[in-house]
């Protein structure tokens, strides 16, 4: 039974990463399932794509001589030099769009896939270096319901249709997407691709996602235009520059993103419950709604203070979450 293209995008990942010296297209075809099955024909074409996706996520499949007798047997693999990322200099912005396997590594989704494939190369015979996979990534995580679909609709070119809520408005509207790439920026997750609707590119965060993304086509629907560079893209359509500020309490050790973003002020405060041990910041945003974003996403973990505006904000939308719940238990 042939594997979906996202697990075998992954097992060529880990072939290639766990290699030492450079493996040939034949053997390759030899070790992943998808390839093995498939004919000459398909399996030039599948493999060729494969490795213009990862090359296009940023990872570095470099190209050599499998045998050093025969210079025209080339060979493939990833250095984990050119593949790792330095996790001390990195910041939340500078690992906005970064490789395949450093964005969704830690992800619980696919944990089994990556466990699977090592299984099937230890069996087949293949000699795994488990220390190339050991690299530094950021870690951000990636826990928002529709991440999988969305990272899923990217890799097989499959339009997608979902409900988004936009900050600041109470308003659900249906929106058509080709989605190009799922991102981290500003340490939260996004999709971005193409409007149908609209015609333009357009980026969406995945925590605004109401409801199931349902997928209207099959695969291969659309092609990222050629060019495309999901790292501009993203700053491009991000959010504006932060500038609004406001003074929140942490609870201790909450919020790790608001803590290395923001400006510490005091610290062992006497938080809204009564206990102590609470830490003050001052957060920037890019509005008082995006602010009213960041609060509520922590829950009873951190607390606005200040200004008064984004303190009725909250309030306000808390009052309306409770109207609309108890009217659904009703």
């Amino acid at each position: 039974m042939a594997v979906n293209k996202s697990e075998r995008l992954l097992n060529l990942l880990i072939l290639l990463l766990a290699q030492r010296h450079y493996i040939s297209k034949e053997r390759i075809r030899e070790l992943i399932e998808d390839y093995r099955s498939a004919s000459d024909e398909a399996f030039e074409r599948m493999f060729e794509r494969d490795k213009v996706e990862l090359r296009e996520l940023g990872v570095p499949v470099e190209t050599g001589q499998a045998d050093k007798f025969f210079e025209d047997e080339p060979g493939y693999r990833i250095r984990p030099d050119d593949f790792a990322l330095p996790g001390i200099e990195l910041t939340a912005d500078e690992a906005a769009v970064v490789g395949l396997a450093s964005r969704v590594w830690q992800h619980a989704g696919l944990a089994a896939h990556t466990s699977d494939a090592l299984t099937k190369l230890l069996a087949a015979g293949v000699e795994i270096d488990r220390d190339r996979l050991d690299m530094p990534a950021p870690e951000v995580a990636a826990d928002e319901p529709e991440f999988d679909a969305f990272w899923k609709a990217s890799l097989d070119r499959v339009r997608v249709a979902f409900d988004y809520q936009r900050s600041g408005s109470s308003a659900v509207t249906k929106r058509l997407l080709e989605p190009w790439g799922v991102v981290s920026y500003s340490g939260r997750w996004y999709v971005v691709g193409h409007d149908v609707d609209r015609g333009a590119p357009r980026m969406f965060r995945l925590s605004r996602v109401r409801g199931s993304v349902s997928r209207r086509s099959k695969g291969d629907a659309y092609a990222v235009p050629p060019g495309t560079d999901l790292r501009e893209l993203t700053t491009r359509l991000g959010p504006g520059p932060r500038t609004v500020q406001a003074t929140v309490l942490i609870r201790p050790g909450a919020a790790a993103y608001l803590r290395r973003t923001g400006a510490a002020q005091d610290a062992d405060v006497t938080g809204p419950d009564g206990t102590p041990g609470w830490d003050r910041f001052v957060i920037t945003s890019s509005s008082i709604h995006a602010l009213a974003d960041e609060v509520l996403a922590h829950g009873d973990r951190v607390y606005a203070e200040e200004p008064a505006e984004l303190v009725n904000l909250i309030v306000t939308r808390l009052d309306a979450a409770s109207v609309a719940a108890a009217g659904g238990a009703a």
